[in-house]
């Protein structure tokens, strides 16, 4: 699989390529914001590592360049900054993933794996509920309107087309979407189910998911 990283620390950049290689990976490594949109733009890949803070174009601003020209690549933000509102930021303008400063590279490579892997398991899937439509080849939820899922809320809202009108526990969820994070907690899992809360009204759709933050949600038909 061909990655892009762009992170603007040298010696970081160099450390994290040689390790994806070591992995398996095809690396190509950039260490500022307008590099890394002009990789996106003339190549593929299967996914892009973004620093949030680059010179010349800060990582959001390239993320947020991608998904308006529909490019739907997964991205994993890196970031120095671990306040909950920039990582709702990075969410927001279409982020897949991300992971705080520092880290560890045994950390870094598994969420790239995962990232990388979801991609292609779900390259097949197409999956119906209500009156939506959610296709994992384009991450898109359908209805009266259009809205790209990220893969983690891909993942999230899966699980609830696979278990429909079921009562999901917050432990349950998080052993099934994020039992590699151990840093995942019920905060996680209410913010992704407001995030698809938000994109089901989007896009018109009668379903919704009730619960509260910390018990269970179920996927249903508003009435």
């Amino acid at each position: 699989m061909k990655l892009l990283l762009a992170e603007d620390t040298t010696d970081l950049n160099r450390v994290v390529t040689v390790m994806l290689e070591h992995a398996g990976f095809d690396v190509d490594s950039v260490v500022d914001g307008e590099e890394a949109l002009t990789h996106i733009l003339q190549n593929g890949y299967d996914g892009v590592i973004l620093d949030i803070m680059m010179p010349k174009m800060d990582g959001l601003s390239v993320l947020t360049q991608m998904r308006e020209k529909n490019i739907i690549v997964p991205v994993l933000l890196l970031t120095a900054k671990a306040e909950v509102d920039d990582r709702v930021a990075g969410l927001d303008a279409g982020a897949d993933d991300y992971l705080p400063k520092p880290f560890a590279m045994k950390e870094l490579l598994a969420r790239v794996k995962a990232m990388t892997r979801r991609r292609t398991k779900y390259s097949t899937d197409y999956l119906t509920f209500a009156d939506f439509s959610l296709n994992a080849d384009t991450l898109a939820l359908e209805s009266e309107n259009s809205v790209r899922l990220s893969l983690r809320e891909f993942e999230l809202l899966q699980i609830f087309v696979l278990n429909p009108e079921k009562e999901l526990s917050t432990e349950f969820l998080l052993e099934h979407i994020w039992s590699a994070e151990p840093e995942a907690d019920a905060d996680t899992v209410w913010l992704y189910i407001n995030y698809l809360r938000r994109k089901l009204t989007s896009i018109a759709s009668a379903a919704g998911i009730p619960g509260e933050r910390g018990g269970t949600y179920r996927l249903c038909r508003e009435a």
